[in-house]
């Protein structure tokens, strides 16, 4: 196995698993859209998928890469809806 492809496998998977908690507190907010949240969660396990395919069947990384590549754009949504639209506050009650 290419040293390469060895050193990449931490990066790919620990970069994976950050989405995992993001997309819970984006789910779990009322700020964002909730289909965010659930996209960046199945992005999660795209990347994770991706990133043992490359080190147990690499033959098999590009098939993998293609499938996941949809769930994967969920960081690039994310990031354009908070660039155009931004997280809004919803405005409180009127202090009674």
């Amino acid at each position: 196995m290419p040293r390469s492809l060895i050193l990449a496998w931490p990066t790919r998977s620990c970069g994976g698993l950050w989405l995992l908690p993001f997309g819970l507190r984006v789910y779990r907010s009322h700020f964002l859209p909730r289909f965010f949240g659930l996209w960046l969660m199945m992005a999660c396990f795209a990347w994770l998928a991706f990133s043992f395919a490359g080190l147990l069947l690499p033959r098999h990384e590009d098939k993998v890469f293609t499938i996941g590549q949809p769930l994967m754009l969920g960081e690039v949504a994310i990031m354009l809806w908070l660039l155009i639209m931004g997280a809004k506050e919803k405005p409180l009650a009127a202090a009674a």
